[in-house]
């Protein structure tokens, strides 16, 4: 399980809309004060909010550990980062041996792409509300401010 700690700054029944902040793999890096990455690494937005199932009891202002189970994260990292590139390497293999012509076969991959994509992001809209992808509240640290 992918832990990660947070505030509860909303609840909804059997749910708690949470807030993280944003690590960086740079703040461990001993080069990271000469680095252009992490300079552009601090310029994003920080906080991050998320709907999280939750059976336990929090309030608002708890800190909370949240978790997502590692097979999740993985499945969906690979699906999010093979599926555009493999539907842009069919449409270019298509196009090369159906017309062979470069400016052809170009515009299929850059459409092979997009159609990746596109399907990217239907799976991600239909599975939305499945469980299984969901982040959950594992456990309460300690209350907010009275």
């Amino acid at each position: 399980m992918i832990e990660e700690t947070g505030r509860v700054v909303a609840t909804d029944p059997g749910f708690a809309w949470v807030e993280t902040i944003r690590q960086s793999a740079c703040d461990s890096c001993s080069a990271k004060a000469g680095c252009g990455h992490s300079s552009l690494a601090k310029l994003g937005r920080n906080a991050i909010h998320m709907q999280a199932l939750c059976d336990i009891d929090v309030a608002i202002g708890d800190q909370v550990i949240v978790g997502v189970p590692e097979e999740i994260m993985v499945k969906s990292s690979l699906l999010a980062y093979l599926m555009p590139l493999l539907a842009m390497l069919v449409a270019v293999l298509l196009a090369d041996a159906g017309w062979g012509e470069d400016l052809i076969t170009a515009l299929a991959g850059l459409a092979g792409l997009a159609l990746g994509f596109v399907a990217l992001r239907w799976h991600f809209h239909r599975n939305r509300h499945d469980e299984r992808y969901q982040p959950v509240v594992l456990r309460r640290l300690c209350g907010g401010p009275q």
